[in-house]
């Protein structure tokens, strides 16, 4: 049996996860290069914005590289060669760009191996996109990641000339969805360069409205970062005491496992295509199976569902 123990919680150092969000033009670039240089250290920038970082070179000292390939694939490449270059703070403008190749990979594949069932093609897009986020995670340095919004437009009264004036707001970033949980500190960009602080683990800035975030910024949220012990890898469980040796005995034989489904699986594919079964019923199976998805059913289930489909054609014929 595995020995679990708890031990008194102690505040660590730390290396930032920061997102920030927004329009177009609301910051975002130069926002996340003023923090980083406010953090200190070398900076990596990989750039998925066809070059607008390198826009800021006058003003900012860093590397940057410029991700042409910007799928799931590519993003773990530059990140893994910004590891290996030994950056302190890495600037990613934007994750945009791989949710969206992501989105278009997804569709591809329903389209190809799911008989147009995108629902069963997540079951192939979840784990990339899983990968990404623990790379972000994982990165031995700084995080500080730019994210779109989609842009819509409202309306406002002005205060000193009482007319309506149209105004340009930020919605929903363009990412997966949940991914504002993996950020220690979530900054949400106005139109005028205004943040929001929305989610912030340090409790020193939380709903804060900091006017155009800058290197200040990054140097408090580094003061904070830096205060503690060092961060060290969690120590190996020490081994439970081997108890006396004692007889066992022979243990029955385990049952023979259920076999997977294989391509019994292609058929069931085909008949959700042909009468058009909705996702959700495709969920209910699983959740009547203990399963998260069509391909972890065994053999003998997809026959049953199968099995199933094929009475409920023949009563309505």
């Amino acid at each position: 049996m595995t020995s679990v123990q708890f031990t008194p919680a102690t505040k660590a150092q730390a290396k930032l996860r920061a997102a920030l969000t927004g329009p177009a033009g609301s910051g975002k670039t130069c926002s996340a290069l003023r923090m980083a240089s406010g953090i200190g250290g070398r900076i990596a920038v990989i750039d998925t914005e066809r070059g607008s970082a390198s826009k800021y070179a006058d003003r900012f000292t860093f590397d940057t590289c410029q991700l042409l390939d910007r799928t799931i694939e590519g993003y773990l490449a530059a990140l893994d060669a910004a590891a290996k270059g030994g950056y302190d703070v890495l600037v990613i403008d934007s994750l945009s760009h791989g949710w969206q190749e992501l989105l278009q990979e997804v569709d591809r594949l329903a389209k190809a191996r799911f008989c147009g069932n995108t629902w069963a093609a997540w079951s192939e897009g979840t784990p990339k996109q899983r990968r990404l986020i623990d790379a972000l995670l994982d990165f031995p340095g700084h995080v500080i990641a730019t994210i779109r919004s989609k842009t819509e437009w409202n309306q406002q009264t002005d205060e000193k000339t009482g007319r309506l004036r149209p105004v340009r707001i930020g919605l929903a970033p363009e990412q997966g969805k949940g991914i504002e949980y993996e950020f220690d500190l979530l900054v949400e960009l106005s139109a005028d360069h205004v943040a929001t602080v929305i989610k912030d683990r340090t409790g020193k800035f939380q709903d804060r409205v900091i006017e155009k975030p800058d290197e200040a910024f990054g140097r408090a949220l580094a003061a904070w970062l830096a205060e503690g012990a060092p961060a060290k890898p969690p120590a190996p469980a020490a081994p439970a005491p081997e108890a006396p040796r004692q007889p066992v005995p022979e243990a029955p034989k385990p049952p023979v496992p259920a076999q997977p489904a294989g391509p019994n699986l292609s058929r069931l594919q085909a008949l959700i295509a042909e009468h058009n079964l909705t996702d959700q019923q495709q969920a209910a199976w699983c959740s009547h199976f203990k399963a998260d998805r069509l391909e972890e059913l065994t053999q003998q289930q997809v026959d049953a569902i199968v099995a199933k489909i094929e009475r409920s054609v023949r009563k309505g014929a």
